[in-house]
Parts: C-alpha cells; sequence; structure tokens
C-alpha cells in the first residue's frame, strides 16, 4: 500500500508552527538530536500522512458492504455532525496531550526518557495536524456554518482545562505522570484509533495506519520505563516506588475509562459504521488490557525481588499474595500493584459521582469517600484544582442539589492563567487574511 504525504495549506501549516513554537519549545532540540535516539528512524516530518488502498467498502453498521464515504457531503446532516464531533475532539485530545507533557518534561531523570516523551509530544502534534487535514480538506458545511479557519482556530486556542474531554484539562504533577499516561491514556488513544481504522469516512480510515504505528511508540515510551522502575523498586530504588506508580495509576485510571464515553452509548456510532464496538464493549476491553499490563510489572517486580524463583513459582507468588492477600517473604499485597475497581472515582458515564471505593467497596459518606480517594493519590495532585472541583460536586450531588449526569457535564473547565509562553494569549493562530488570499477549506 501506498502512503501519500501532504500538507495543509501555508497560512494554516505556519499556524501549527507557531503554536508548535509555543507549547513545544523544545522541538528543534529533538529534531537536532534524533539521530542519536533514533538512529533507524526515518526523520520526523509535519505533515498528513494517507495510506491508500485500505478497504474500500464500509465495514459495519447499516451500510455495511457499501463503498465508503469520500466526502462528507455524501453523508446526511446527522452522520456529519456526528462525525465533525469526533473529528473535532480527537484533535483536541492530540493538542491538550502536548500541553499536559509540556508542565514536567524537565523534571525526567533520564535522558532517553526525556527524549521518548519528546517524540512523542512530536507525533501528537502530527496527530493533530492530520485531524486539521480532515477539517481543512472538506466541505463540512452539513454539520457546520463555521469555517475551516475558525474550527482550527478553536482547536489551536484551546488549553489545558478547556479541552474536549476532561481527562486533558488534568495537569501532571510529575514525570511519573508523563510516564503512566504514554501507558494508560495512550492506550485508549490505541484503542480509538483501531476502531476509526474501519470508518464508513474513507479519509479517515485512511489516516488510521500510520497514526497506530506511532501510537505504538506511545505505548512504549510508557510501558518500558514502568517495567525498569519496577525492577528498580524491587531492588529498594530510591527513585521511583511501586506505591507511588500505584498513586499515579490511581489517578489516570478513571479518566482513561471515561475517554470510551458513557457505557450505554455508542450504538450511532457503529450504525452509522464509524466504530465496529459500542462503548462498553470496548472499555471491557481495555480495562482487561491495563490488569495484564499491571500483571506483567508484578511478575517483574517479583523476578528481580527473588531471582532464584523460575517463572512458575513467581507466579504462584503473585496469585497466593494478591488473590489471597498473603504476606511471603515480606511481600504483601501492597508492595505490588492493584488495578482499581471500575467505578473507583469516577466523575462520568454510569457510576459518575457513585462512592465505589479503590476495591468496590460502597460508602454512604462523601467526605469519607473523598478521604479515602486522597488516600490512593499523589499528594500533589490532591492538593490541586481537578480534586477540588470534583468534591464539590460529589457533594453537591450526594446533598441532592445536582443529578450525577447533571454534575458531570458541570466538571469545571478552567482557563489557565500564564502558560508555556508569556505571550500566548496575544496569539492569534490563523491569520485573518487566509480566506482573502484564496485559501478556503478544502483547498490543497
Amino acid at each position: 500500500m501506498s502512503v501519500r504525504a501532504t500538507e495543509l495549506p501555508k497560512a494554516y501549516h505556519q499556524a501549527v508552527e507557531r503554536w508548535r513554537d509555543t507549547y513545544l519549545p523544545d522541538f528543534g532540540l529533538l529534531v537536532e538530536r534524533w539521530d542519536q535516539f533514533f538512529p533507524k528512524d526515518r526523520p520526523f516530518r509535519l505533515c498528513a500522512y494517507r495510506e491508500c488502498g485500505p478497504c474500500g467498502k464500509i465495514e459495519c453498521g447499516e451500510r455495511k458492504g457499501e463503498e465508503k464515504f469520500v466526502q462528507v457531503g455524501e453523508m446526511g446532516p446527522d452522520q456529519a455532525t456526528h462525525l465533525l464531533s469526533a473529528v473535532r475532539a480527537q484533535a483536541s485530545t492530540e493538542f491538550g496531550s502536548i500541553q499536559q507533557h509540556q508542565l514536567t518534561l524537565s523534571r525526567a531523570q533520564d535522558e532517553q526518557d526525556q527524549f521518548w516523551i519528546l517524540r512523542m509530544m512530536a507525533e501528537e502534534l502530527r496527530h493533530g495536524y492530520q485531524m486539521l487535514h480532515l477539517l481543512l480538506n472538506d466541505d463540512w458545511s452539513k454539520a457546520t456554518s463555521r469555517s475551516g479557519a475558525d474550527m482550527v482556530e478553536e482547536i489551536l486556542s484551546m488549553r489545558t482545562g478547556s479541552h474536549i474531554l476532561g481527562t486533558f484539562n488534568v495537569d501532571f504533577d510529575s514525570f511519573v505522570d508523563n510516564i503512566v499516561f504514554c501507558a494508560l491514556i495512550d492506550r485508549v488513544g490505541k484503542y480509538q484509533l483501531s476502531m476509526q481504522k474501519v470508518s464508513a469516512y474513507r479519509p479517515m480510515a485512511e489516516s488510521m495506519p500510520e497514526m497506530l504505528r506511532e501510537e505504538a511508540f506511545h505505548l512504549a515510551a510508557g510501558v518500558l520505563p514502568l517495567r525498569r522502575w519496577a525492577e528498580q523498586a524491587a531492588q529498594d530504588s530510591v527513585y521511583v516506588s511501586m506505591p507511588l506508580m500505584q498513586k499515579v495509576i490511581n489517578k489516570w485510571l478513571p479518566r482513561g475509562l471515561e475517554m470510551f464515553g458513557h457505557e450505554k452509548g455508542g450504538a450511532t456510532n457503529v450504525r452509522y459504521g464509524f466504530k465496529p464496538m459500542v462503548n462498553a464493549e470496548a472499555q471491557q476491553a481495555y480495562y482487561r488490557e491495563v490488569g495484564r499490563v499491571l500483571s506483567d510489572l508484578n511478575l517483574r517486580f517479583i523476578r528481580s525481588r527473588f531471582p532464584e524463583l523460575s517463572h512458575g513459582e513467581a507466579l504462584e507468588l503473585r496469585r497466593r499474595v494478591l488473590d489471597e492477600g498473603e504476606v511471603v517473604q515480606g511481600m504483601g499485597p501492597e508492595d505490588l500493584l492493584r488495578q482499581p475497581h471500575m467505578d473507583f472515582y469516577r466523575r462520568r458515564g454510569e457510576p459518575a459521582f457513585a462512592l465505589v471505593g479503590f476495591s468496590g467497596e460502597v460508602f454512604e459518606d462523601p467526605d469519607l469517600y473523598l478521604r479515602h480517594v486522597l488516600g490512593h493519590m499523589p499528594e500533589t495532585y490532591a492538593a490541586g484544582r481537578d480534586f477540588k472541583g470534583y468534591a464539590d460536586l460529589l457533594r453537591q450531588v450526594h446533598s441532592g442539589k445536582l443529578e450525577a449526569q447533571e454534575a458531570a457535564r458541570k466538571t469545571p473547565n478552567l482557563s489557565r492563567v500564564g502558560g508555556v509562553c508569556p505571550c500566548s494569549k496575544a496569539v492569534r493562530w490563523v491569520d485573518r487574511g487566509v480566506t482573502e488570499a484564496g485559501l478556503s477549506p478544502g483547498a490543497s
């Protein structure tokens, strides 16, 4: 299959480059040292890749077997609107992730870890660029009256606190966030991109293969350091401990589960042929996969602490400690990573604002529950705005002032004061002269 690389019209391409210079100021360093850290990989290029040749027939939904849509205009208005929402949300996540990672990128203990995250950020920029390519290379008038320039402007103007998905409005507190985010949240991305690979909208389907290849690296940028940290923690490393890893996992896994959407939703995506699974099905598969990742980390911890054990003996030790709650040779359940209950600390979806504890226990008093949650969170996160917003809404829900789903919609979107670039608020990303120069949406 051939891969076609395309750049946005000059004004839009430059708008993304200005955004990059503001929120990814270390990009030049990545380019300068690319061959040192990634000598076998092709140099990074800011462009949209389309893989020509994927299945041309709709693969699921009510029009399965028909030709995929090449243009938005071939769809009905509701279908086009649904697709536009997905493209906007995807674009927002890509740019939002970079803003989060930038907060703590400089705190890495290991230079290789830092450059792996930096590469991941550059590729997320390309993924956002890919979504802008979809917005600008088609006529979306069936779904919106807004111009391509306005939609690009809106996306590039979003900051931590105003992104479409709540996960991308949560601040990072340490470099452990960078790593766990890659291992857990980019794993959600893998699921979403894999589902969108069968999209009935052909330009979306053709955009996914290269994004998935890059996403595989993003997962490795999270999992490989976690494996190393688990092995070092078994040798009593003073750097990253298993309890710290546990607390950061507790912070992000609930947000990852929410990224699949409401557990009762997703049927419209399947009916329109945009995704092959409903939300609950994909969410359950993701949760099981995260469980396997944690099991692997625990096994590595055990084999590093007790190198004399065989693989089978290490598996049995893990079972006794986690399933039976035994303390074996001084190692108990609190020394290994455990997977939080699916309903723990949720603010969206079916379990939104339910008082379900880490292990599935149910609380009756909101304040007792909040103290329970705090005990499972990093201290720096507990002192931040995200937890306070959650606590305020939880109390309103359980005092009867708000319904849970109404509270989910009220999750605070807070604008950041300041940022990476002190002048960034003054930047207008897309030059208003763009349409006067004849570069209308859909131009090549």
